[in-house]
């Protein structure tokens, strides 16, 4: 499939800690099957990052959200729990703890990121996510 076509692909995950790992393998495939295998390695990242929130904090379903368009990968995760995201820790904090990192990793390896809650259609909760530039050396983060 060429690069320049636009797709998208939902994962609906229960609440269960193996979901990281199906998220993320399943994002590598698709986006091997995709021919985009230059961003896997941030890709799954990110995506770990996203799902491990929505699994760890909501206490309910998920779902893992891929889309391609426009040469920007788009990844985002949909929890039930309509709150914010955690903010990143205070930079009083450990830099070897390993909990409470995940926002800082999304804001510093995508090129922008944003959240926004959900409460139409009778869906509840927010959708947090991130993209990727598609083009190696092009960002789109805003300065």
């Amino acid at each position: 499939m060429p690069e320049d076509e636009s797709w998208e692909y939902s994962l609906y995950i229960p609440h269960d800690p193996r979901a990281v790992t199906v998220s993320r393998r399943t994002l590598r495939l698709i986006l091997t099957m995709h021919g985009l295998i230059r961003l896997v390695d941030v890709a799954e990242l990110l995506a770990t990052e996203l799902i491990t929130n929505a699994v760890r904090h909501a206490g309910g379903p998920a779902a893992l959200r891929v889309r391609w368009a426009a040469g920007v990968l788009r990844i985002g995760a949909w929890d039930a729990d309509p709150g914010p995201p955690l903010p990143p820790p205070a930079s009083d904090g450990c830099p070897t703890d390993e909990d409470g990192r995940g926002l800082t990793l999304v804001r510093a390896c995508s090129d922008l990121w944003g959240w926004h809650p959900l409460s139409s259609f009778g869906n509840r909760g927010k959708y947090v996510w991130c993209e990727l530039s598609g083009q190696p050396g092009v960002t789109s983060r805003a300065s």
